[in-house]
């Protein structure tokens, strides 16, 4: 529940003065039960994430380098919604202290094992988790 609240704080703090300044319970039964809805999908969809990560490290155990295994590391960091954007050339450079070369190999390296997935082209290249779209 806290995860869910947090997320949407401001619409939970409006509800809360509104129904702070009325006997009328209704409006408040009907957010909060849809707040507990949408707190067990987002625990299924962070379980489903959880797992696909589990997946993801057992399938690539022992290939990668220590610097794939840190932007790896970072992009899961960011959960359920992801790396903002995706993962740009200059977002690896800067978690890994990598060169532009050896970013750029690794990055091809993690696409090729299927880590990542690849969108745009030349400064708008994007990558992001190869893991299963949430539902």
């Amino acid at each position: 529940m806290a995860f869910t609240i947090e997320r949407a704080r401001k619409a939970y703090y409006e509800m809360l003065e509104r129904s702070n300044k009325a006997n009328e319970i209704t409006a408040w039964l009907t957010y909060f039960a849809q707040t507990v809805l949408e707190a067990q999908s987002n625990t299924l969809q962070r379980l489903e994430f959880y797992l696909a990560k589990a997946r993801l490290y057992d399938a690539l155990r022992g290939e990668l380098n220590e610097r794939q295994e840190k932007a790896l590391t970072r992009m899961f960091r960011e959960g359920i919604d992801g790396f903002e954007g995706g993962l740009s050339a200059e977002n690896y450079i800067s978690i890994t202290k990598a060169t532009r070369a050896t970013a750029t190999r690794d990055l091809q390296d993690l696409v090729k094992k299927g880590a990542l997935i690849r969108t745009g082209q030349l400064k708008h290249t994007r990558y992001h988790l190869n893991i299963p779209e949430q539902s």
